[in-house]
This record gives C-alpha cells, structure tokens and sequence, in this order.
C-alpha cells in the first residue's frame, strides 16, 4: 500500500473554504479503483494548515491518481490558494488499510 501525508498551508485569506475549495477533487479521488482513503484534516496548531492523509492499494493506483484529469485540475489551481510548498511523506508499507492500536482499546 502507498500512504501518503501531506501538510498544506493556505494563504489566509483562502483558509476558510479550503474543504469547499478541494471538494470535487475529494470526492473524485475517493471514487478512484485503488484509493483506500482521502482524508482531510485541519491543524490544531495552524488555522491555515490541513494535512491530508492518503493511500492506495499499489504505486499503480498512485500513478493513475496523478495521472488523473481531476488531478491535473487541481494542481493548476492549487499554486494559488498554497502559502508555502506543501511538504509530503510517500511510503510504501505493508497491509491494505488501518489496522487497530494494540496499545489502546474502549474500557467496558
């Protein structure tokens, strides 16, 4: 599996509607054969930050996603909203999705 993290800063005047702004792109994305998850979500540090967690079943599904026309489309107006280059993890790990946290389970 490809996990992907992404921290985006926005320019503060286009922070607020950032999750309208990436709307469409989310949902075409989560809609790809090969996305596991697409989730967003906002700093708790910076109130112009969002980090964005992804992955895909394989680096085949990663390449259709970035060869995607939802994505081209998103990258042409990203430049726009971003204060700062968005930093990025890309790994490939093992597994298929989230698995539970051995160390912590709801009390009874």
């Amino acid at each position: 599996m490809i996990f992907i993290a992404v921290k985006f800063t926005i320019r503060p005047e286009r922070s607020a509607r950032w999750l309208e702004d990436v709307a469409e792109f989310t949902r075409a994305t989560r809609e790809e054969p090969g996305n596991v998850f697409y989730e967003w979500s906002k700093s708790v540090d910076d109130e112009h930050q969002y980090v964005l967690l992804e992955a895909f079943e394989s680096a085949e599904a990663g390449e259709v996603h970035v060869n995607s026309e939802h994505f081209k489309t998103a990258m042409a107006w990203m430049p726009d909203a971003v204060a700062e280059t968005p930093q990025i993890i890309n790994v490939e790990v093992p597994g298929t999705g989230w698995s539970a946290m051995a160390e912590v389970s709801p009390r009874a």
